[in-house]
């Protein structure tokens, strides 16, 4: 092991140097094993070099009876799954054989949901007899790595090479005693957690995760396929345009390239791209638009009528080739070639199944644009600024189904290191989902759309189902169809509408009552939702009474209306066993000061010589405990993290103590360990919340994210949660202007790719009234008038129907017109803590496209503001706690 470059780029850099480290060392018919997801960039990387199989392991922790968090073995999946147990953890926290079983059966399950997932029915490749080269992004205490060398062996690999980028250095010590080799390239002797050691960690999503494993199973797949293709030179006529016609055996699909400006048929780019698609199953045809006597004159790269006939010819031709003829056909465009193929798609209408455009200009299409049926994903690289503008007025203009991903890093050519491959993979997606479809389910009749608002109102008025007020039993009725989900979030669409909270309430005590939902997590600070959930389970306060839900803004939480759904909380625990309750949890990050109090207090109590230490490490934050956004102005000034470091090794001291400390508490343990990862992200999250990028908001979401993730596992795999968090929090952000344009994502979306159609995601909206809000951050509360909603947005469309509250469920059972009307982008209001009413359009509108960004949608035609709390506490009367009304 030896020391390399203090930090990676991303993943895939580190994996590309991992892979040239391993690359010399000879390993005997080496297979690489992925832990998902952050080990699948790295490991693709190495799969590569090495010319060997990617799979992935999967590790499933069994949790001590009692206290979960503590590893008391682990499963790791493969063709017999192998079972791995700490004897000495099971011993000292009394587990027995049947435990063990029942704990076995219950992760055997996720382990095979989660297979099925990523893996589909692709079987698990063998380590019998070969090098099994186990790849994650890094380690911090190594167990998830420690369970698969176990289950490695037992499967009978004939050697263990365990590959990492970075891990403390003891840790990569340890494991030169547990692998055949070991291949860590920063042995860190200050480590402060593995994405320290990145520019750029972000949480892959599932879809990112899935697109880098066809793309590694397509690589492989390549050689085989190869021999099977077949690639003849073409003619198309009716000027004999050069061209190669790629078939693979048994196709499935046709894609035609229309090159950019100043390319041909033989652009390296597009080559790449059809090779992949070839491996994938797909035909290619890749021709000049042009004539070499054309290609002279450099005004034809720009005549699109011209560039978009040519492609017609193309589809005309392929249709008199016996082996394509009967081939549902696709259309690839890059630059001035993906406005061709957009103009062409309109005019060949159902003939053409998908379109792509990648870093393409398809506002040069015009008004083509409106008469294009075919679904359409515009891929633009997030580095691209001007084009990017371009699609985003481009992708309002077309009324198929559409969609438009952005490449992060990627400049307009996507030659930045991987941003080809991505494209290439989003590219092949869209083709296979939409090349299998008959052109009867992709092209709707055209009188089956909806023109005009009123004939959209007309439709919503047949498709929504009115509802009474909250507080009729009938209101948390209407939501029984989400009573299956593993997780139903509820949004909304202010912080300050009465109406909102008082229906959140109605339809999770609803899930809690008759659909066995026992976890409730907001949009709230870790330690001050604490307080709530031990004064609905009867449990003692802890014992600095701290009183919950005083800071900015205080009257988000400290209202009447979530004050009486607290109320029901305890009513409802009171009347359950213990193991049966309610449990309700904040998932924010903005209560450092409270979490690092909270952390002491419970090192205090348990570990004294630990907790002496902690504050020693935490009184780096002192100095800006008042105004922690003056710790972010310091780092940035200073260029460097203040106190990264002293807050992560807290954080990693507590889950090193696991053992010790929770086998004897395991709730305050759970607890003290949340609040230290809280104080470690919220860390960061002010830290890089001045460099005004992305960075700040998907820190903060994804925080939201893994703490629901946790507190499910902690709950067992059979519990379930209900989420109440903005609109902006929960509705898909693909779908909207923060991620199709600014590279924003959230816990919706975050949910989705975990839990697929187990997350159901329910918008809420508002056309007038008022609410409560301020003008400032930390300025005081004020019930303000709520303007009408502008007649370009989604709101007033709603206000069109008529009726004083309704649920639209925007599921398959949808009138296909009705969601295509609907997907067209509109504006759509957000109102945080802050309401600016003289600036609203630029305030508090986005757009975005509701059917994708919801499953459902509430709608109050009129909302009032919430009746605030005051905040004060009454010394001695515990049944008011946690508000001391």
């Amino acid at each position: 092991m030896a020391e390399g470059s203090e930090r990676f780029a991303d993943r895939r850099e580190a994996g590309r140097r991992l892979a040239s480290r391993l690359a010399s060392m000879g390993l005997d018919q080496p297979v690489v094993y992925a832990l998902p997801r952050g080990g699948v960039p790295v490991a693709l990387e190495v799969a590569r070099a090495l010319r060997a199989p990617l799979d992935l392991i999967f590790v499933r922790k069994i949790g001590a009876p009692g206290a979960p968090e503590v590893a008391l073995g682990a499963i790791v999946d493969g063709e017999t799954p192998q079972t791995v147990i700490n004897e000495d953890v099971l011993r000292s926290s009394g587990g027995d054989t049947s435990y063990l079983e029942r704990a076995r059966a219950r992760e055997l399950q996720e382990l095979e949901r989660r297979r099925t997932r990523y893996l589909g029915d692709r079987r698990q490749v063998s380590p019998k007899g070969r090098t099994a080269v186990i790849v994650d992004d890094g380690l911090a205490t190594g167990a998830t790595m420690k369970a698969a060398i176990i289950a490695m062996r037992r499967q009978g690999a004939s050697s263990i090479c365990v590959a990492v980028p970075v891990a403390p250095a003891r840790v990569a010590e340890e494991f030169a005693g547990l692998a055949d080799r070991v291949v860590c390239l920063i042995p860190a002797s200050r480590f402060y957690g593995v994405g320290g050691f990145y520019d750029d960690f972000h949480q892959l999503s599932d879809e990112e995760t899935l697109g880098l494993l066809r793309q590694a199973w397509a690589e492989e797949a390549a050689p085989e396929p190869r021999a099977a293709l077949s690639r003849r030179s073409v003619s198309v006529p009716p000027l004999s345009l050069a061209g190669e016609l790629a078939v693979p055996a048994d196709p499935r699909g046709l894609v035609i390239f229309a090159h950019g400006s100043g390319s041909s048929r033989l652009s390296p780019r597009n080559r790449a791209v059809a090779e992949v698609l070839n491996a994938r199953g797909f035909a290619t045809l890749l021709f000049d638009l042009l004539t070499p006597h054309e290609a002279q004159d450099r005004r034809n790269v720009f005549d699109i009528p011209l560039l978009a006939e040519r492609v017609v010819e193309a589809v005309a031709y392929v249709g008199g080739e016996p082996d394509v003829a009967e081939l549902p056909v696709g259309l690839f465009g890059a630059s001035t070639g993906a406005a061709a193929a957009l103009v062409a798609a309109g005019e060949l209408g159902p003939r053409i199944g998908a379109v792509v455009s990648r870093g393409g200009r398809p506002d040069l299409a015009g008004a083509h644009l409106g008469r294009v049926t075919a679904p359409t994903l515009l891929i633009v690289g997030g580095n691209d600024g001007h084009v990017l503008t371009l699609n985003r007025q481009a992708l309002y203009a077309l009324t198929c189904e559409k969609l438009l991903k952005i490449v992060p890093g990627a400049s307009h050519l996507f030659e930045e290191p991987g941003t080809l491959e991505a494209a290439t993979d989003m590219a092949c997606t869209w083709f296979e989902h939409y090349l299998q479809l008959s052109p009867e389910a992709v092209h709707p009749r055209p009188e089956e759309h909806l023109r005009g608002p009123d004939e959209i109102v007309a439709a919503l008025r047949a498709a929504v189902n009115p509802l009474p007020e909250p507080e009729d039993p009938s209101f948390g009725a209407a939501f029984d169809d989400y009573g299956s989900a593993r997780v139903v979030l509820l949004g909304e669409a202010s912080h300050g509408s009465s109406e909102f909270y008082r229906a959140r309430a109605a339809i999770t005590r609803r899930l809690i009552e008759r659909h066995g939902f026992t976890l409730v997590a907001a949009e709230a600070d870790w330690p001050d939702a604490a307080a709530i959930d031990r004064h609905i389970r009867g449990k003692p306060g802890a014992s600095s009474r701290r009183v919950p839900f005083t800071r900015f803004p205080a009257w988000m939480w400290r209202n009447r209306e979530f004050d009486e759904f607290v109320a029901s909380l305890r009513d409802h625990n009171a009347k359950v066993e213990p193991d049966e309750q309610v449990r309700f949890t904040g998932l924010d990050l903005y209560s450092m000061t409270a979490s690092i109090a909270a952390v002491l207090e419970y090192l205090d109590r348990v570990d004294p010589a630990a907790a002496k230490e902690a504050r020693k490490r935490y009184a780096c934050i002192d100095p800006w405990s008042q105004e922690l956004s003056a710790y972010g102005r310091a780092s940035l000034s200073r260029g460097y993290a203040l106190c990264e470091a002293p807050v992560m090794r807290t954080l990693l001291d507590l889950l090193q103590s696991e053992l010790h400390y929770a086998a004897r508490d395991g709730d305050d343990f759970f607890d003290a360990v949340q609040n230290a990862r809280l104080v470690a992200n919220a860390e960061r999250y002010y830290r890089v919340m001045y460099y005004g990028s992305h960075e700040s908001w998907n820190l903060r979401d994804s925080h939201m994210f893994e703490t629901l993730r946790r507190v499910l596992d902690r709950a067992g795999p059979e519990s379930r949660a209900v989420v109440w968090a903005h609109n902006s929090h929960i509705g898909d952000a693909r779908f909207t202007d923060m991620g199709s344009a600014r590279g924003e994502l959230n816990i919706g979306q975050l949910c989705r790719e975990e839990f697929g159609r187990q997350a159901v995601l329910i918008g809420f909206g508002t056309h007038g009234g008022t609410v409560a809000a301020a003008s400032e951050w930390d300025a005081p509360m004020e019930v303000k008038a709520v303007r009408p909603s502008r007649p370009d947005s989604y709101e007033a469309l709603f206000h069109g129907v008529g009726e004083p509250r309704f649920l639209l469920d925007m599921g398959r059972d949808m009138d296909p017109a009705l969601r295509r009307a609907l997907r067209d982008p509109r504006l759509e209001r957000y109102i945080g803590v802050i309401y600016r009413p003289e600036t609203e359009r630029w305030s508090h509108y986005s757009h975005a496209t509701l059917p994708d960004q919801y499953d459902a949608f509430v709608w109050f035609d009129e909302t009032r503001a919430v009746t605030p709390v005051p905040t004060r506490v009454i010394a001695g009367e515990e049944e008011t706690y946690p508000f001391g009304l």
